[in-house]
């Protein structure tokens, strides 16, 4: 018997990295890019071989950048926001969008693709309205009562890690084939932090991938050592406001100056842990065969998904032997 594991999917951090990974002459035989689809399969294909896990979710990003994250800090994935006439990628509705998180078009062209196979599979989808996949996967990870992992490229997912909850990251940053497994240990090697001091530290540093602008001259060395002396974000600013702490002047000047920013960062950092999904455990069991073989074998005929269709189909019924 298999023992009990949820495996997470960060469903577009792997999908982008598949398209741009897994060279573009993959087509169907209409001439339809198929890379990002054939890619994504074979990354789950692998995870599945490798980790077993009995429940598997495909997580997804309904809103990549919602609203109320926005309206805190609107600086906020600014950077991404495509123009008029760019096609959206990860929301759930299979049709062309005009404003949203810009992708290549051979890319855009797959996602409706990459949603019709995975439901073939019947490998859950699941996402929320106002809500980005990172807090889909953070509600499943924190309500599952079985250990977790987590698929991901994204460092902000690092908050998560609880060993003794186990719960691990599957840090996919330099590939699939190469993930790191992020654990406490992982954390405090890498940035000399617990994992439960995270998304302070995260606020600190802030992040210009995601927008995110942090406290000026303050890096991840300083807002290590601040965490470490002091515990927390909010009692790094208690000791800051006292004059008999050791806080040099520069960094109480710093954090006066980022005040209003740090008054809501740490919500716009932290994953959300208890949306209502509308799932039960059992909706998120990994099916041994496909939900809908006649589907699934149009499907692999019409996009000439070959030898990934293999893969996958192997890899479930490996599974459930």
């Amino acid at each position: 018997m298999r023992t009990p594991r949820l495996l997470l999917l960060d469903t577009a951090s792997l999908y982008f990295r598949a398209f741009f990974g897994v060279p573009d002459s993959l087509r169907a035989p209409d001439g339809t890019p198929v890379n990002a689809v054939r890619g994504l399969l074979d990354f789950i294909s692998r995870l599945v071989d490798t980790y077993h896990p009995t429940h598997l979710v495909c997580c997804w990003d309904n809103d990549w950048r919602p609203a109320w994250r926005v309206e805190l800090i609107p600086t906020y994935k600014a950077h991404r926001v495509a123009g008029a006439g760019d096609t959206v990628v990860n929301e759930m509705s299979t049709s062309t969008e005009t404003a949203g998180e810009q992708a290549p078009d051979d890319l855009a062209v797959q996602v409706p693709l990459i949603i019709e196979v995975l439901t073939a599979l019947g490998l859950p989808i699941v996402g929320a309205d106002g809500y980005e996949a990172d807090d889909v996967i953070g509600t499943l990870a924190t309500t599952a009562e079985l250990p977790v992992d987590v698929v991901t490229g994204d460092r902000d997912l690092f908050q998560l890690v609880d060993d003794e909850r186990e719960v691990r990251i599957l840090y996919i940053a330099r590939g699939v084939g190469k993930h790191e497994q992020v654990t406490n240990a992982w954390i405090k090697g890498k940035y000399d932090i617990p994992a439960a001091a995270y998304v302070d530290f995260a606020t600190l540093r802030g992040d210009t991938s995601d927008g995110l602008p942090g406290v000026a001259g303050i890096g991840e060395k300083t807002a290590a050592s601040l965490l470490n002396t002091y515990g927390t974000l909010d009692e790094v600013l208690a000791a800051a406001s006292r004059p008999d702490t050791k806080i040099s002047g520069s960094i109480r000047s710093k954090l006066g100056a980022a005040i209003d920013y740090l008054a809501v960062a740490p919500t716009v950092v932290a994953v959300a842990r208890d949306i209502d999904l509308g799932v039960k455990p059992a909706d998120l069991e990994l099916p041994t065969a496909p939900a809908d073989p006649k589907a699934f074998a149009e499907l692999t005929e019409r996009l000439g998904l070959g030898t990934s269709a293999d893969r996958i189909l192997a890899a479930l019924g490996a599974d459930a032997e």
